[in-house]
């Protein structure tokens, strides 16, 4: 199509709305892709799809998003059948006695996890499971703590994959000579205020001064009332989560799961914040030392690596569908469509709320955190130079606009993995925890005009 102009929003419409009526997120992303695709190949859609699907498959930022997650899964599985896991939850519990600070140690130990927002979703999530269900907290609101100290922290704390990953494209883009461009990415934290808003909000939740909102409320009260902390139509996600169990053999330490969980964060601040080699490091060594110390048998060790990636199969489905949806509106120009429907607004004072608010959308459509600002990067640089705007304050809003789409999406990664995780499908994980995305990016976007104005 030469120029769909709104026709671009139809294929991610058609997934929000599919979501809504049938809670599935894989199903509505396909759907919501053939029909991008019908759009761009006409009767030659499944031609297309194929092609897609190849070119998607075998991009390299997609192939280290399934080796990440799926090798997260086996060390958190080897963590599970050693007991370690279940030794740090006990560990915690002599210090938790109550529903808020089991919730504060779960933030706490988000914020700690700053390397990785997928470390975060995938470890915190995994670890707290038990321990908050001992004082029935819904899962959801888990999921609503474990994702906000994942994408904001990580944002926030530049020493992680995100400070690396921006601070090369802010170089890219021209913004900052070479060697400078992590030092302008800190310059830029003050003002990525959305990020900022969603980890402080946490306490608040936490504390009650923000009461439940909504379907958290709902979900809350599920499991105030009736135990039932997982949530309905994830007893699925729940199973996959106990296919894996402690061996009864291997006496429990807590040396198994805090020495792990320290290599890997350090192994990926070592090799230039690279997770997959943290990982590939943390996983090696803790299954030669497991075998060197005959904790468990060579079978068992294996057997539990591969079940632990088979764990996180269906999300990385959600993932797969959804890099093909952002594929599909990459192709349509749906992230320049939204950028240029925008531009009347601006002027040098409205630029950083306008782009927050036009890339937050962007980046909510797409489910695509990092991607997509490849695409929008050199338009907003373009638009803040024309118009003379603060680069540093645009770099915030971008930033903050990305971690708003990472956060809020359903079909985001940090989404997912955080969903399955803490036990709640995609889709329960994102409605209950959308109206305090929203607070925080309306208070973002309040922030941005009063400093633009005052």
């Amino acid at each position: 199509m030469d120029d769909p102009g709104a026709l671009v929003l139809i294929p991610t419409l058609i997934v929000f709305a599919l979501a809504i009526v049938t809670h599935r997120p894989i199903e509505s992303l396909v759907t919501g892709s053939l029909v991008g695709l019908i759009m761009i190949h006409g009767t030659g859609f499944i031609g297309g799809f194929a092609e897609t699907s190849v070119r998607v498959m075998t991009d390299s930022d997609v192939a280290w998003v399934i080796l990440v997650c799926g090798f997260m899964g086996s060390l958190i599985g080897i963590l599970i059948r050693t007991g370690s896991t279940l030794s740090f939850t006990s560990l915690m519990s002599s210090y938790v006695r109550s529903e808020k600070s089991a919730l504060m140690a779960t933030w706490g130990l988000g914020i700690l996890m700053f390397v990785d927002d997928y470390l975060n979703s995938l470890a915190v999530g995994s670890a707290m499971r038990s321990l908050t269900d001992k004082f029935r907290v819904s899962r959801e609101k888990l999921a609503y703590v474990v994702d906000s100290t994942a994408a904001p922290i990580s944002v926030i704390i530049p020493f992680s994959t995100w400070g690396v990953f921006f601070s090369g494209l802010i170089v890219a883009n021209g913004i900052a000579p070479d060697g400078q461009g992590f030092a302008t990415y800190i310059s830029a934290i003050p003002y990525m205020l959305y990020a900022w808003v969603a980890v402080l909000m946490v306490p608040l939740v936490i504390s009650g001064a923000l009461p439940a909102i909504g379907p958290m409320k709902a979900a809350e009260d599920r499991a105030k009332t009736t135990g039932d902390m997982v949530p309905p139509d994830a007893a699925h996600i729940e199973a996959a989560n106990r296919s894996i169990v402690p061996n009864p053999d291997v006496k429990p330490r807590v040396s198994m799961f805090v020495v792990p969980m320290t290599v890997l964060v350090l192994a990926t601040l070592y090799f230039n914040k690279d997770f997959l080699v943290g990982i590939y490091i943390t996983l090696g060594g803790t299954a030669i030392f497991i075998l060197a110390t005959r904790m468990l048998t060579m079978n068992d060790t294996f057997d539990t690596i591969v079940d632990g990636f088979k764990m996180m199969i269906e999300p990385l489905g959600v993932l797969v569908a959804a890099f093909i949806l952002k594929d599909v509106n990459d192709v349509l120009g749906l992230a320049p469509y939204v950028v240029t429907t925008m531009q009347p607004l601006l002027t040098p004072e409205s630029l950083p709320a306008v782009i927050f608010a036009s890339m937050a959308l962007v980046s909510f459509m797409t489910g695509s955190n990092w991607g997509v600002f490849v695409i929008v990067l050199p338009i907003v640089t373009a638009l803040a130079n024309n118009l003379g705007a603060d680069m540093v304050l645009v770099i915030g809003a971008t930033l903050s606009a990305s971690t708003f789409g990472s956060h809020a999406c359903f079909y985001s990664d940090a989404t997912v993995l955080t969903a399955q995780a803490s036990g709640c499908t995609p889709f329960q994980h994102a409605i209950t925890q959308i109206p305090y995305a929203v607070i925080a990016a309306a208070i973002a976007v309040i922030g941005y005009l009063l400093i633009a104005y005052l």
